[in-house]
């Protein structure tokens, strides 16, 4: 064989690798996402917004542990009110996290929430959720975020206690450059 004809075989083995692995990183979100539905890992929370009002279901007792999960590079202080709320399926429980912005700065969090065991995830409903917007504190500053949710009537008898944490990260590098593009595209 050619030197010629080796390179061309090669360019096209570079290349057609090139595109094999442009094709499985663009179908890797969707392939997780199905991956995660059939094994339950994950507990992603789909269910928000307003929920019909029923009846609670007094003869079931569901265990909510409410967890805030420190990011090394968040510096805020955050946690829940109450760690643990006690809550029959159907019931309409309030409670709230709290955050300070320790900081000699403005920032911009956005909480990521999360559910175990994963199979629970598609039982909790939030109606009212800080996770929904973005949160921005002064330096210096404090704020209770509201938390709204109920507990499906349909959760299966045997799970008897759920944890619902959430991760708070530091989104002020991403908003500050968003907001310098938007002020030069206004001149």
């Amino acid at each position: 064989m050619s030197p010629q004809a080796a390179n061309r075989r090669l360019v096209r083995r570079l290349v057609l690798g090139c595109v094999l692995m442009f094709g499985f990183g663009f179908a890797l979100v969707p392939l997780y996402d199905v991956f995660c539905e059939v094994t339950g890992l994950n507990g992603k929370i789909t269910n928000t917004g307003p929920v019909a009002a029923s009846e609670a279901d007094t003869s079931r007792e569901i265990r909510v542990r409410l967890i805030a999960v420190h990011n090394e590079a968040m510096p805020w202080k955050f946690g829940p009110q109450q760690n643990l709320i006690l809550t029959h399926p159907g019931e309409m429980k309030q409670t709230a996290f709290m955050a300070t912005n320790p900081t000699g700065r403005r920032m911009v969090a956005q909480a990521i929430p999360s559910v175990a065991p994963a199979e629970a995830a598609r039982y909790l409903h939030k109606v009212n959720c800080f996770c929904f917007e973005q949160q921005v504190l002064q330096s210096g500053e404090s704020v209770e975020m509201p938390l709204l949710f109920v507990v499906d009537k349909n959760l299966p008898e045997h799970i008897r206690s759920l944890t619902l944490s959430y991760t708070l990260f530091d989104i002020s590098p991403a908003i500050s450059s968003t907001e310098q593009v938007e002020k030069e595209q206004s001149l």
